[in-house]
Parts: C-alpha cells; structure tokens; sequence
C-alpha cells in the first residue's frame, strides 16, 4: 500500500474525496537534481517525442497488460517464476496471499512519457565511467517501503548492475512475493529478517550500501544497529529516519493534520478482531495513485496495482533503540523526494532537521515512488554516493 503509514487514526472514518485532476506540467526528459542542483529539459528536444506520442501510447498500454498478465502468471505457477529475470531479488517460491492490491486508476491525467517498460539504461542516463572495483564497496542493498516489494526497484537494479555493481532488492517478511501473511507479523525483526540474514551471512571484511524507501528507512536503520561494521553508507529516499525512541507512527503522525488524501486513503485491517488493534493497513483503490504515483508513468502505476500488499501494523508501532556507537557510526544521507503526497517535503524537511545526515539530495518532480518517476536522477545520486571516499 505504499506509504500508508504517513498517518494512522484508526477511529477516522474517512468521507468522500472529490479527485481533481493533477495540474502538472509534461516533461519531455527527466530532470536531474541532486545536492539542490536542477538541469530542465530543452524545448528542442520535445518535437521528435511529439511525433512518436501515440505509438507510445500503444506501447504503454500494452506493456502494462503484460505487467499484469505476467504476475497473474506468477500466481498461476505458484509464485516459482521470477518477475524480473535480471534481478538478484531475494524471492521465495510459495506463492503470496490473495492479491490485495489496487485496481488500475481511471485518471486521465498526463502522465510523464520519458520512461518505457523496455527501456535501455544507456538512453536513460548518459554512461558513466564507474571503476567499481576501486570503490569502497559496490554492493547495493535496495529495501522497499511499505506495501511495495523487491518488484519496484526493476529500473534502478537495472541501471546500477549495468553500471558495473553487484545489486539486491530484498522482499520483507509478507511483501512481494514472501509468502507469509501480513496479518500476522508482529515485530520489526520479524518483518526485516530477510534483510538481516543477508547481512548476517556477508563474507568477513565485505560491506554494503543500504538503500531504504518509506517505512523502508525503519528497516535500515534497524539494520544499522545491528551490523554498522558491515554496511558502508545508508541512504534514506523518502524514508522513516528515526531518533532513538521513537516509532514509525509517531513520526508520520506529525502530518496528520496537512494531509488529508493520506487521511482518506488509509485503511486499516482487523484480522484479529474489531475489539484487537489493527493487523494491517492499506489504501483506498481509487486514492492510492494521487497519493503515492502522482508523477509516475501509467504502466508502473498498473504494475502496482497488481503487486503491492499491505503493511504490517505492529512493526510501525515499535520503538527504535539506535545508538551512536552503532547507527551514529554508519554514513546517512538522504533524498527529499519534491513532488510526495505521503511522505511531504515538510515532514521530510522534519526528520533532515532533527536527525542530520552527512548530505540531502533533492529529486526535483518526483512523486513518493523516485524509482518510477525519477529513475535516471535517482541512480546517479546513487553512484554519486558510492564514490564518496571512506572518511
């Protein structure tokens, strides 16, 4: 359900929302904007994308009927074939639980035409010479946010393994294709095992980058309490960046009162009873695309339509303990995602304040989900970082 935490009132009983129409310019390129820095597209460039708008068209609506039918095809075979073929995705072969995902959206709002489901990464971003053999480590660890799975890193995986580094999207405990009910998990170290036994098998003397989307920078930070000697920097997109103490639901509760598409799109689960706390949340079909997708293409918006589950309520309700010996000794750096509608600039802003990393990065038109609608930008801030020499 993506960022469906940003606001948990589980007495709220949303009204009705009038959906308006997005006014947003159409860019004919993707902009770069790391470190504050922003390159606009060129006019001139737009004339020949003009002429090939409607097999665009075309493709993208058929790309996305193939998104679809494939992971109905995954659930057919009983989740044993990957949705990726190129991804080192951590994946479990039973299959998930009864999609619970969103139904396509009916918005006819202009969407960005700069990405395509087959697109090759060297006509997205210009080759960058990356040594990765001198870097201080070229492993990435790519950790999803809440209600997506490893599935919603296909763009970024592809452009940093063609870059020259070793890549994992890991599925947290009932996301993706993990096969274990939501419903029932009710830790954080349950639901970010899958990630810390990859950390806990590395090889003596290897480290990684943690990348964390969303309620992803919970896990991360976790993550970085536990292991600090194995992970090299930490990057938080978007993400849930904790002090010590406090939970994923306070934090996000901070916007409560600014966010009302959050408010109306959430929904809460009672698998254990009205009279239990919730078990799960999710969002509301019609609402999730303005709230989370509202600068994505549509076919990644149908990818997630068929793909995302809910988030788990008990691990956004814990307490972190982070120390400085552990978490403080792990480089942080975060991407202000400039466009969000769960996670807002302020609250970004917020957390940036309160809990400093070394540097911010701003993605100047990206939406809740940089890996759709900024992917190109995105994965050179990430190769940026992981030049940066060990301090």
């Amino acid at each position: 359900m993506g960022n469906s935490m940003a606001c948990f009132l589980p007495a709220h009983k949303p009204g009705n929302l009038t959906r308006n129409p997005s006014k947003r310019p159409t860019y004919s390129s993707p902009s770069l904007a790391s470190a504050g820095s922003t390159r606009r597209s060129s006019n001139g460039s737009t004339k020949k994308k003009e002429r090939l708008s409607d097999a665009d068209d075309l493709l993208l609506q058929q790309q996305a009927i193939e998104a679809v039918l494939l992971f109905q095809n995954v659930q057919k075979n009983g989740g044993s074939s990957q949705l990726f073929n190129r991804s080192t995705s951590v994946v479990y072969p039973s299959p998930a639980p009864k999609n619970q995902g969103f139904a396509k959206s009916s918005s006819s709002r202009q969407r960005l035409r700069s990405d395509t489901l087959g697109f090759q990464p060297l006509e997205l971003v210009d080759k960058q010479d990356v040594k990765t053999d001198e870097l201080e480590t070229n492993h990435f660890i790519l950790v999803h946010g809440g209600g997506f799975g490893a599935w919603c890193w296909y763009k970024t995986m592809t452009l940093l393994e063609e870059s020259g580094f070793k890549v994992d999207a890991v599925d947290l405990t009932g996301s993706g294709v993990h096969s274990f009910d939501t419903n029932n998990i009710t830790s954080l170290a349950q639901y970010v095992k899958p990630l810390t036994d990859i950390l806990e098998n590395l090889g003596v003397g290897k480290k990684v980058i943690l990348v964390g989307h969303d309620f992803g920078g919970t896990c991360i930070s976790y993550a970085m309490e536990l292991f600090p000697s194995k992970i090299a920097k930490a990057i938080f997109i978007c993400a849930a960046m904790l002090t010590s103490g406090q939970t994923t639901l306070n934090l996000f509760a901070q916007q409560t009162g600014s966010n009302d598409l959050m408010r109306q799109a959430q929904r809460f689960l009672y698998a254990n009873g009205k009279d239990q706390p919730p078990s799960a949340i999710t969002l509301d079909k019609k609402l999730s695309e303005d709230l989370l997708f509202n600068q994505s293409p549509a076919k990644d918006v149908a990818l997630a339509s068929v793909s995302m589950r809910p988030i788990p309520f008990a691990p956004v309700t814990e307490k972190l303990s982070l120390s400085d010996e552990n978490y403080g000794a792990v480089r942080r750096f975060f991407v202000v995602t400039q466009e969000d509608h769960a996670i807002t600039v302020p609250l970004q802003e917020a957390m940036i304040e309160s809990n400093p990393p070394e540097q911010v990065f701003r993605l100047k038109g990206s939406d809740h989900a940089p890996f759709f609608s900024r992917p190109q930008a995105l994965h050179r801030i990430l190769v940026e970082i992981s030049q940066l020499p060990p301090v």
